[in-house]
């Protein structure tokens, strides 16, 4: 749960619809996503969210509503991986406020040169649920793995060592070079995959370690090259995941989360995709938001009339309140960390 302190003071109208929003959303989260543990299981996400939040588009900047939003969402996890937080941290630093003393996070600095576009990651958790085990670096790959026209990765993966309970795990966040859909540049895309997997599954074989890999690898679909570049280097992809798309159409698999864990603790329970527009800026709410949406991105006569009304809406809906919220959606996947009864079982068979 995150905190509502300030919404009070809101002006009546903001005020309203935040509560009616978060009111929605809460109850969505409720039912979609399984109740967080204290000691038996972790819940762990990864969420694109698109250019937090530089508005350097033009599409936004976000509205005060949508940093409730987005904290309730994360609120509801207790470790979340994040893409696409921009150079400028005020943003996230609004999130953290809202989450409360409880949560902390670390960011990386940002991936200069022009595939890197000043993005950074970021790994937001409750403090309460997860650990940091005082680890946390950038892969650099050493210079027998680059290839000669790539030198590293256009945006540097981040990993981070947590504990949970009895799990101990390393977790490796990624935004792959996307490029094209084919040709030379989605070569690079599956090379990035490739190359990331397979010095990730190569450690956690030489150091009998827990790996998480999630993030958005711009994966075309479960069958494309793009997947096997994951799959065929050492990784699992859980079935309950591996089909399900988590963009904001549900047409695209960029979204992913795969394991390298040491045997018998790889234990998924429930996992899914967090569809927050069915509780949020609905297609339904476009008239309400008028009056807030960025005249400059408005290329038509504002008349009222049916085509007006038409290309509103269609622009609310594909553009706009994806620079509220995302056009990607939450994937998460619930593990279990308590292995006390197998662990005394054990030494019974000592």
């Amino acid at each position: 749960m995150a905190m509502y302190y300030g919404i009070k003071r809101y002006k009546k109208e903001l005020r309203h619809r935040t509560v009616d929003g978060l009111q929605r959303l809460r109850k969505q989260l409720r039912n979609e996503i399984p109740p967080r543990t204290v000691n038996d299981t972790v819940l762990i996400a990864t969420w694109n969210i698109r250019d937090f939040d530089s508005n350097k588009f033009g599409h936004g900047p976000r509205l005060t509503e949508s940093f409730h939003y987005i904290a309730e969402v994360i609120s509801s996890f207790d470790v979340v991986a994040l893409q696409e937080v921009n150079d400028d941290l005020k943003a996230l630093d609004r999130v953290m406020r809202l989450l409360g003393p409880q949560w902390d996070h670390i960011v990386t600095d940002v991936t200069e040169g022009p595939g890197g576009n000043k993005e950074r990651m970021a790994f937001v958790y409750d403090k309460r649920k997860v650990i940091f085990r005082n680890i946390a670096g950038q892969i650099v790959l050493p210079k027998s793995r680059l290839v000669l026209d790539t030198l590293q990765f256009a945006r540097t993966p981040s990993l981070v060592a947590f504990q949970s309970g009895w799990f101990k795990f390393q977790l490796c966040t990624v935004h792959i070079y996307y490029g094209a859909d084919s040709g030379e540049k989605l070569e690079r895309r599956k090379a990035e995959i490739r190359r990331v997997a397979k010095f990730l599954s190569k450690r956690a074989d030489s150091k009998d370690s827990n790996y998480i890999l999630l993030g958005d690898f711009n994966i075309i679909s479960p069958e494309h090259e793009t997947m096997k570049a994951l799959t065929d280097n050492g990784f699992k992809v859980i079935d309950s995941l591996a089909d399900i798309p988590a963009n904001m159409r549900r047409d695209k698999h960029y979204d992913q989360i795969a394991f390298k864990i040491r045997e018998g603790e790889l234990r998924p329970g429930k996992s899914g995709v967090f569809d927050f527009f069915k509780s949020v800026y609905r297609p339904a709410d476009a008239p309400v938001y008028r009056s807030l949406i960025n005249a400059e991105n408005i290329d038509w006569p504002q008349d009222g009339s049916d085509e007006d009304t038409k290309r509103l809406k269609k622009y609310y809906t594909n553009t706009w309140r994806t620079f509220q919220m995302s056009d990607h959606l939450p994937m998460w996947v619930e593990l279990k960390t308590d292995f006390s009864n197998e662990y005394l079982a054990e030494l019974l068979g000592d």
